[in-house]
């Protein structure tokens, strides 16, 4: 088994436990209780994360796709513009847990956020003209 293949699998295992909705919110009570505890009840960084874990609940679950191989007979075109799609979604998500990072105060730098937050939003629309393109 090559390490691609193996990556495969692996990746395939992740996309498949969370892609359950019990999965993702099992996570998600986690972080916010944690931060819950962490907080104490008082303002700061870890009071902020409980209250917008809720704006987290986004996985990358495009990235199986992108990785997938694809069916026998399918246009080049349609799998380069699919494989666009894929790669520039699961970069706008992941971007998108930075912005979020910025947003509870855990990450300080107010113009490296924004930065990143105008880099996802672009990620996002070049996957949206992907996704009509290919439609």
């Amino acid at each position: 088994m090559s390490t691609l293949d193996a990556t495969r699998a692996e990746l395939g295992l992740l996309v498949l436990y969370l892609n359950k909705a019990e999965a993702r919110d099992k996570i998600c009570r986690a972080i916010q209780y944690g931060s819950k505890f962490l907080s104490n009840g008082q303002p700061g960084k870890a009071q902020n994360v409980d209250k917008t874990t809720s704006l987290a609940r986004k996985f990358v679950n495009d990235l199986h796709a992108l990785i997938s191989p694809t069916p026998q007979g399918t246009p080049l075109p349609i799998i380069l513009l699919g494989k666009s799609k894929n790669a520039l979604l699961s970069t706008f998500l992941f971007l998108d847990q930075f912005v979020w990072l910025g947003r509870t105060g855990i990450v300080e730098n107010k113009e490296r956020t924004e930065l990143l937050g105008r880099i996802s939003l672009y990620c996002w629309l070049g996957s949206s003209i992907c996704t009509s393109l290919v439609e």
